[in-house]
């Protein structure tokens, strides 16, 4: 039987350049999906296992270096940053924040495959699990996380799409405050106005926590962290 392909994610923002570096890297082998930055590589990694992630430094909204230290509190997966020539803060950056090489543009193709390969000889098994745990306990509530369900004792608490999603991205992230404008971006929602959008996520979250919290007016789990967004704070 034949070795499972290894499964890349290039992350920058120049959609050319997504388009070339997927081609090379599909007729060299690997199986390759692409986000256009920060915020879409996030939402990839919730539902897909890759290999490698392939990323620029200088994208708009969060910059690789930045992504890849918010990655590493949770992930192993191995991260190959592409950087300007000359940057020599960026590439010291990198690998102080978890990366584990970096290419500086302009670079050749071969080069490119030479580092993607000399990583992946490092990590000979498959890149681990996620280690946190499968199971977030919200005091009598239970959020497993591998089948995206919420439990009250032995009975399921149904969830809405949209509240099934706000779980899961809250999930990945559990202590971290998310802002409402990084919560719209996640959960996609893209049409109409931005405030409105914000709005909406304001009205699923005081749902959610109806679901969740003993007292929503006074939530112990779903908590709203002034100027920052909204946090999961599990036991």
């Amino acid at each position: 039987m034949s070795e499972p392909q290894p499964h890349l994610l290039i992350v920058d923002d120049d959609e050319r350049i997504r388009g070339l570096l997927a081609k090379f890297l599909i007729r060299n082998g690997f199986l390759v999906s692409t986000a256009r930055d920060a915020a879409h590589a996030g939402r990839l990694l919730l539902g897909l296992e890759f290999d490698l992630l392939v990323m620029d430094v200088m994208m708009p909204g969060e910059d690789g270096v930045t992504f890849t230290r918010r990655l590493r509190a949770r992930s192993r997966v191995p991260i190959l940053l592409l950087t300007a020539k000359g940057e020599t803060d960026d590439r010291i950056r990198g690998l102080e924040a978890g990366a584990d090489d970096y290419l500086p543009k302009p670079f050749e193709p071969k080069e490119l495959l030479l580092r993607i390969n000399s990583i992946l000889r490092r990590m000979p098994e498959a890149v681990p699990v996620e280690t946190g745990p499968k199971v977030l306990h919200l005091g009598p509530v239970r959020y497993d996380i591998a089948r995206a369900e919420l439990w009250r004792g032995e009975v399921p608490v149904r969830l809405t799409g949209t509240e099934a999603q706000l779980m899961k991205i809250f999930a990945a992230f559990p202590g971290e405050p998310l802002t409402r404008a990084r919560l719209v971006e996640d959960l996609g929602r893209h049409d109409g106005e931005h405030a409105a959008q914000e709005r909406a996520v304001d009205v699923q979250i005081t749902r959610l926590r109806r679901k969740i919290e003993a007292d929503p007016k006074s939530p112990r789990y779903l908590q709203t962290v002034r100027g920052a967004g909204y946090m999961l704070a599990p036991d």
